[in-house]
């Protein structure tokens, strides 16, 4: 098997791909994949420009005869999401991912590919460095931060881009042009709780459940995946209710806007109960384990033995905490109507933490529709209020309202037609796209977005299709040729 992806074709853009794999740029430690660009956009002798929150802008002069056509703005995300299997070792923030040829697909060796977004924004560094194509003005705005925040797209002012043709790069199925995606808000539940000894005669355990596929929280959210929190949660609500459980400590996600895939819990039972624990998990983790067999084949569930915690949260806290997250909605709530197939609303329970008597849940709630987002703030709210939790929402984007007669949309229907021969599919799409809030600080861009096949984005079992890479690249190029004229 040949790893080397800068052969594969087309070359121009997978060389690019291949340099940003070898630079470590996790959400909000992108000072170096920023230089990157920088420097790349200089060195091209192209104007370079890097505003006040981190996006970078390089602009490209129109081709000889193509200056009277519309400007065109080639958009992606500098960040990825780190997430690694639990038996890799990788430090996001200094190796390089490694990457693997695997038949049709690339992927990485245990980690994230990044190809979320490093395709678009290596398509866009093919485009600036090419000599051979065929287009108007071109800019490249690389933002900083989506996947944690949209702190780019929120950041960029008015006035600093000057085309008005948006062409995104961070969709994941080629053959298809996205129109449209929800909005989204982020869900912050927080328990205080007071640490109290552990008193003598318990013995340890660390319950560990594992092996779950993960996914992207928008993307991948309607396959029915298995959520490691709420697994382990029903494991820990049972046990505490039934054995005498008491927690010391929690652990479970680690991205808003990741399915986690793993979740861990520090936990004493008095030692006569011991046996009845065991015996009790055993009966139910191959429930658990059949339940989720059609999605989540490799669920692991352990309950190993540890050194004794020193203290426990307190018990009133453990029993508000285990209840408000077994009640906390999870997963799809409402697949659209107006578009059948599109999940409308849902929720991902991503984070739960504990550490210096501070509990902290994070949620990512996703909706195409503002009420039905609300609402569902509303009922999170009571869950975990209820349970005496604070509760606030922070970190709001807005959705990208479709117009299915953009003018954009319809050149670029014709084009991939007359290019392979059939009709693209028209969609939107339940992930956030930074569309929505660039359209809001530029409300006169005609906006689509696309790209080539991408797979499990925000999960080490992330891939990106070789032959629609291919595909995706030549039909960019021909769409910049045939951009219209003012």
């Amino acid at each position: 098997m040949n790893n080397d992806i800068t052969r594969l074709s087309p070359t121009a853009l997978w060389k690019h791909f291949f340099s940003l794999t070898q630079i470590p740029r996790p959400s909000k430690k992108e000072d170096q994949v920023r230089a990157f660009i920088y420097d790349f956009g200089k060195k091209l002798g192209l104007e370079t420009l890097l505003d006040e929150t981190g996006n970078v802008i390089i602009r490209k002069p129109a081709t000889p005869g193509m200056e009277n056509r519309r400007g065109v703005i080639l958009q992606g995300h500098l960040d990825m999401v780190p997430q690694k299997n639990s038996d890799k070792v990788h430090d996001f923030e200094k190796d390089p991912i490694e990457t693997m040829v695997d038949g049709e697909w690339v992927r990485a060796n245990g980690t994230t590919l990044g190809a979320d977004n490093g395709m678009g924004v290596a398509a866009a560094m093919a485009v600036l460095e090419a000599t051979d194509l065929v287009h108007g003005p071109v800019e490249a705005l690389f933002t900083t931060d989506e996947e944690t925040g949209m702190t780019g797209a929120f950041g960029l002012k008015p006035g600093v881009i000057k085309g008005d043709i948006l062409l995104n790069m961070d969709s994941e199925d080629e053959g298809e042009l996205y129109i449209g995606c929800a909005g989204g808000t982020n869900g912050n539940f927080s328990f205080e709780y007071s640490e109290t000894p552990v008193t003598p005669g318990n013995v340890a355990f660390t319950v560990k459940v594992a092996g779950m596929k993960g996914g992207h929280s928008g993307v991948d959210i309607h396959l029915g995946r298995g959520n490691a929190i709420k697994t382990l949660t029903r494991i820990l609500w049972e046990a505490s209710r039934n054995h005498g459980l008491r927690l010391s400590s929690i652990d479970g996600g680690g991205m808003r806007n990741a399915i986690p895939r793993e979740a861990t819990a520090v936990v004493t039972l008095p030692a006569e109960r011991k046996d009845d624990f065991l015996k009790a998990l055993a009966t139910l983790t191959p429930l658990l384990q059949k339940e989720l067999s059609a999605v989540e084949p490799g669920l692991s569930i352990q309950a190993l033995p540890c050194d004794m915690p020193l203290t426990w949260i307190d018990e009133k806290c453990q029993q508000n905490l285990l209840n408000a997250l077994y009640a906390c909605p999870n997963g799809v709530i409402r697949m659209s109507n107006a578009m059948p197939g599109l999940v409308e609303t849902s929720t991902n329970l991503a984070i739960v933490k504990s550490a210096e008597g501070k509990i902290r849940i994070q949620c990512l709630l996703r909706s195409s529709v503002d009420s039905a987002k609300d609402d569902l703030e509303q009922m999170m709210e009571c869950v975990f209020e209820m349970a005496g939790a604070q509760c606030n929402f922070d970190g709001k984007y807005p959705g990208w309202k479709p117009n299915p007669d953009s003018p954009i949309l319809k050149t670029m229907l014709k084009i991939y037609e007359n290019k392979y021969g059939v009709v693209p599919k028209i969609t939107a799409i339940h992930a956030g796209l930074e569309c929505g809030i660039l359209g809001g600080t530029y409300p006169s861009w005609d906006m689509i977005s696309f790209g080539p096949t991408i797979r499990f984005p925000h999960s080490p079992d992330e891939k990106v299709n070789i032959v629609t890479v291919q595909k995706f690249w030549d039909f960019l190029v021909e769409t910049l040729r045939n951009i219209p004229a003012k």
